[in-house]
């Protein structure tokens, strides 16, 4: 693994960079008399298409992703690629920036799950800490924090069509789905600021990464936290192919990520004994809670041809194309310093549920879109589409080492539609997509469905349908989860369950995954962990 180089001393020592490590990290030395040494794999990035709004993709730049990929889902009978972010701000970085928390109730269930403290009175205050807003602060948002968060859509994206077409199958226009109405049809926000990206990395640490109490060592590997008998003592990582030792005055935090924290505590000795002896590591705790319970959304897209040439492929043009790039790139304008997503649902498959268990984003682009040149390279057919997601899914997965060597990717067990009423959700999800596609005015713009085609009508053939183009919406959650349980790996204080000194804070303590995206989720987990690590609290938020 390298030749031992040196051992340095801080008071907290931080793994990973990425929507929660970041926050940590910037918070933690606004004291100056704290220091902090956060470890990344990655490193900086410099991908200008990646600030670029409508060039939001996963998958586009794998030097920036760990490239996990599933076990096979025996469902699927295929496995999954999870990109991951590998570079600082983690997935932040690479993702589609939707800004999302999901419902009020969502964190309503933690509390009652036995996490004090986790209640939505309690993390709104979170959420509005680090968020500036469009709207401006008021009970709900932020109007001064260090994420920009943007309105997405410009008109003519089929907004006010797509509503109106919901309005007339019942359901509700939301003036702000984190208000009042957290259900319904709604503008879409998007964490990006005046035409750029907002990662946590632009965020949080570029403005303090001078400060002189914070190290951000890049290109960084952890191997395992250092434990001195049931106490975190440091971390061991490499960096330039020599191994390094970082000791904690006071704390080790893990802020690697559903798949990397667990990963780390496993590689340490922390997890289920008798999997961690059968790869040669002696266990210091059995813990057999680490690395269970992973849930994750499905999803999947539905596809409509449209009758008259409206989609974005007009702003693909090679000549409109420069002059759209030229205008984000000069000026931060434009349709490409926006996301192109036409409107935000949140709806109730059923009307005795509490909330949402479907969410839509409704898009004026096809999936495939590329630029193009008349003659040689022609336009595309004109195509809209909807990406319908599972909110609360019932199945749980898991994940293992695959061996003792940090290098190595995890085994990861998805596990997606084990349990049948994920399966008969999802697929009135589709439904109620293609009920809004066939009500006017939407109806009068679309001239055939393409995906899944008039052909797949009933429950098996969705079924069918479903098992070809299941996707993930990368929002893995719950393998360190937070409780008082025998499965559960971290206390409400996010402090490891039977070792001193260690916490985990990242999307990885979440017990269920909330009812929206996870990156706002993950920042409002760094800012209250922070908090728990100094002592402090903001007051919970009346309602």
């Amino acid at each position: 693994m390298g030749e031992q180089a040196s051992v340095s001393e801080f008071d907290y020592v931080i793994v990973g960079a990425g929507s929660a490590g970041a926050v940590i990290a910037s918070r933690l030395t606004e004291d100056p008399n704290v220091s902090v040494l956060l470890l990344e794999a990655g490193g900086w990035s410099r991908e200008m298409l990646m600030k670029m709004p409508l060039g939001a993709h996963l998958g586009r730049h794998p030097h920036l992703s760990w490239g996990y990929v599933s076990e096979e889902i025996p469902f699927l009978g295929r496995p999954l690629p999870l990109p991951r972010g590998k570079a600082v701000g983690g997935s932040s970085l690479v993702n589609a920036m939707a800004y999302s928390r999901g419902h009020a109730k969502d964190y309503d269930q933690w509390r009652q799950m036995g996490c004090e403290g986790w209640g939505y009175a309690d993390v709104l205050p979170y959420f509005r800490r680090s968020e500036r807003s469009w709207r401006g602060e008021d009970k709900y948002h932020g109007g001064a924090g260090e994420m920009g968060v943007s309105r997405g859509g410009i008109p003519g994206r089929l907004y006010e069509e797509t509503v109106a077409a919901a309005k007339a199958l019942g359901y509700p226009e939301s003036p702000d789905l984190h208000g009042e109405l957290g259900e319904g049809f709604s503008i879409p926000e998007f964490t990006h600021w005046k035409g750029r990206r907002v990662s946590t990395a632009e965020a949080f640490l570029k403005p303090v990464r001078r400060r002189p109490n914070l190290t951000i060592r890049t290109g960084a590997l952890a191997n395992r936290v250092v434990l001195e008998g049931k106490r975190a003592a440091g971390v061991e990582y490499v960096h330039e192919g020599q191994v390094n030792t970082a000791r904690a005055r006071r704390e080790v935090v893990l802020s690697g990520g559903t798949y990397n924290s667990p990963q780390l505590l496993m590689l340490s000795g922390i997890g289920p004994a008798d999997e961690l002896r059968g790869l040669g590591i002696e266990p210091v705790l059995d813990a057999p809670g680490v690395g269970r319970n992973l849930s994750e959304h499905a999803s999947f897209f539905i596809a409509y041809r449209t009758r008259r040439p409206i989609s974005l492929l007009r702003h693909l043009r090679w000549d409109r194309l420069a002059v759209n790039l030229a205008n984000w790139w000069f000026l931060g304008g434009g349709p490409f310093a926006v996301q192109a997503t036409t409107a935000h649902a949140q709806v109730r498959t059923r009307p005795e549920l509490e909330r949402p268990d479907i969410q839509i984003f409704f898009n004026p682009a096809r999936m495939d879109a590329r630029p193009w040149f008349p003659v040689l390279r022609p336009r595309q057919e004109d195509q809209i589409n909807a990406l319908a997601v599972l909110l609360h899914p019932d199945s749980r997965g898991w994940m293992s080492l695959r061996s003792a060597d940090p290098r190595d990717p995890p085994r990861i067990f998805l596990n997606l539609f084990a349990e049948r009423g994920d399966v008969d959700t999802i697929i009135k999800g589709l439904r109620i997509a293609r009920q809004v596609f066939g009500a006017e005015p939407l109806a009068g713009l679309v001239a055939e469905e393409v995906m899944p085609g008039p052909g797949v009508q009933t429950d098996a053939e969705f079924e069918a349908y479903l098992k070809k183009v299941c996707l993930v919406s990368h929002h893995p959650v719950g393998t360190c989860k937070m409780g008082h349980d025998p499965m559960s790996v971290v206390d409400p204080q996010l402090r490891v369950h039977g070792i001193e000194g260690l916490r985990v804070a990242d999307a990885s303590i979440m017990p269920t995954v909330p009812g929206g995206n996870t990156n706002a989720p993950s920042i409002m987990v760094g800012e209250k962990a922070a908090d728990l690590i100094r002592g402090t609290s903001l007051e919970p938020a009346e309602l």
